[in-house]
């Protein structure tokens, strides 16, 4: 799967949860999910979970953890899928 693959799927699953539509519209890798686009932390867990049901993987807290922007969820994705 591409990062421009992975970056279509991902804005899929976060859309729901944007507050900023604005900053959503110029989404990049740079992209901070809680600052830019306004998602309050609740709903980056309802963000992650669907990440998780989308590509069958599981991430662990430390992955979780790193998921605060784009590029970075992106990197968490990847490195989950090379493992399965």
């Amino acid at each position: 799967m591409t990062q421009e693959e992975l970056l279509s799927k991902l804005k899929t699953i976060v859309e729901p949860y944007v507050q900023n539509q604005e900053e959503f519209q110029k989404l990049s890798g740079d992209t901070d999910f809680i600052n830019d686009l306004d998602i309050n932390s609740a709903n980056l867990v309802d963000v992650i979970l669907d990440v998780e049901d989308e590509f069958g993987i599981e991430i662990d807290n430390d992955g979780m953890e790193k998921m605060l922007t784009v590029s970075a969820s992106i990197d968490v994705i990847l490195e989950k899928l090379a493992a399965k």
